[in-house]
């Protein structure tokens, strides 16, 4: 080391002394020091997706939740002003019979799932046009029945292989060609799909309908691992209290020779004898272990609680989903999730499927336009809200409305309408034949219910 160096490390540790924690490496690689991954890639997330149930649920309850039923397709959005009796439109059923034929929905729920385990998926677009996957497409004939297949698709499955770099084109800086390796996640699969996919047949699903978005667990992912460490940690721990190799401690009276007399062994085999009794004694609960004059002992370990430090992680990976923490893992010691809990769970949903689920599958019903398999309409995704309130809640509100006009009777205030009470439990209003029938009078109620006199006809009813 030359005169230099050794004034530059002076230097350097006076300045580390004068400024502590300023400089880089100062402090300890936390992600080194507890085992975390610095960068992240498709497949250790698609790992821990599969073999870690927190992370499974955080995914599934969200899919769950959020496609807890199926949209319908309309041909514009309606208000309610039609009547109760608007049927849908022949396009509607067709296209409603198609799409369930191809189990759209489905398809798309199951897209939806896996953009959110990789930064982004893809629905893949299989179109009776004649063409294969690496050509763009014009037009596809036959309506409906033009899109043959969907098939959702892993980040990992599906990579961009080329970008549009031409400054002047309207698609510069977006895929221009992408490949799509079916073995790349499932190499179990008997049939392994690869081919060139051109951005034409391929919807892109994610939160902003690009590739560059990140997974909903990597947030979390820093938890998800603590929580395997603690949960592997405590069973191993417990394994080996159960399966522990007794100590042997042999008496300070005790004649080694007289041992390996009784065991058959010559003197310089003993220990090894032992190890084969002992081994044998560990295989089963029948088994006998000869000590010939020696004293078994087990090291026991004493394992803390795991409750504790479980449930700093878990809640920390909550948070990131976010998902509130009963609904996350079900009931716990008896105590179901809140109503706010719930209500909010319901919110989060709604948020995502009005900024994320209904764009993108948008996005597939535009496509379906351009290609000419739907024709040009105002198209409306009707879909149920899923912070509406259920069926009881909703009578009971509709009580409350009636007893708020029963005890404003007296001061001739009418609060709420009829109207305004049918609608609060979805009832269309009532029509002004249903309204204002003719309510049946004493006579005919009399004339209805007495019957004639013997031998002498009923009285017939006059008409005007």
């Amino acid at each position: 080391m030359n005169a230099i160096t050794r004034v530059t490390n002076a230097v350097a540790r006076r300045m580390d002394v004068m400024f502590p924690g300023f400089f880089a490496q100062v402090k300890h690689n936390h992600y080194a020091d507890f085992g975390y991954p610095t960068d992240l890639n498709f497949k250790q997330l698609y790992d821990m997706y599969m073999r870690n149930g927190i992370a499974h649920a955080g995914v599934e309850k969200t899919i769950l939740k959020t496609w807890q039923d199926m949209p319908f397709l309309l041909e514009k959005e309606r208000d309610g002003s039609e009547g109760k009796d608007t049927k849908e439109t022949k396009l509607e059923k067709d296209i409603r019979t198609r799409f369930s034929d191809l189990r759209l929905w489905q398809h798309l729920a199951e897209a939806d799932r896996r953009s959110l385990v990789g930064g982004y998926s893809g629905v893949i677009l299989r179109l009776a046009d004649s063409k294969t996957f690496q050509e763009p497409v014009d037009t596809v004939p036959g309506g409906p029945l033009g899109l043959v297949e969907l098939i959702p698709a892993w980040e990992g499955q599906l990579q961009v292989s080329e970008w549009d770099t031409d400054e002047r084109s309207e698609n510069y800086g977006h895929p221009k060609m992408f490949q799509f390796s079916e073995s790349s996640v499932d190499p179990s699969q008997k049939v392994q799909r690869q081919f060139q996919l051109h951005p034409d047949r391929v919807i892109i699903w994610s939160k902003d309908g690009t590739v560059h978005n990140r997974s909903l667990l990597e947030p979390g992912y820093n938890d998800l691992m603590t929580l395997e460490k603690i949960s592997g940690a405590g069973g191993e721990g417990f394994w080996k209290n159960a399966k522990s190799s007794p100590v042997l401690q042999i008496d300070k009276e005790a004649r080694l020779e007289d041992m390996a007399k009784a065991m058959g062994v010559p003197l310089d085999e003993i220990a090894d004898r032992m190890d084969e009794q002992v081994g044998d004694w560990q295989k089963g609960f029948d088994k006998l272990l000869m000590l010939q004059g020696m004293e078994a002992k087990t090291l026991g370990i004493t394992l803390p609680s795991p409750e504790h430090f479980f449930a700093i992680a878990l809640q920390s990976f909550a948070a990131s989903v976010p998902i509130p923490l009963k609904i996350l893992v079900g009931s716990q010691s008896g105590e179901r999730a809140s109503t706010e809990d719930a209500d909010e769970w319901a919110q989060t949903n709604m948020s995502r499927r009005n900024n994320q689920v209904i764009p993108n599958t948008m996005e597939l019903i535009n496509r379906l336009e351009r290609f000419r398999i739907l024709p040009e309409q105002d198209w409306h995704i009707d879909w149920t809200d899923l912070t509406e309130s259920s069926m009881a809640e909703k009578i009971e509100r509709a009580v409350k409305m009636a007893d708020t006009n029963q005890k404003m009777k007296d001061g001739g205030e009418l609060v709420f309408t009829p109207e305004e009470i049918r609608a609060t439990v979805d009832m269309e209003p009532l029509s002004d034949e249903e309204k204002y029938r003719d309510d049946p009078t004493e006579e005919d109620s009399t004339a209805a219910t007495t019957p004639p006199l013997p031998g002498k006809p009923a009285p017939k009813k006059e008409t005007l």
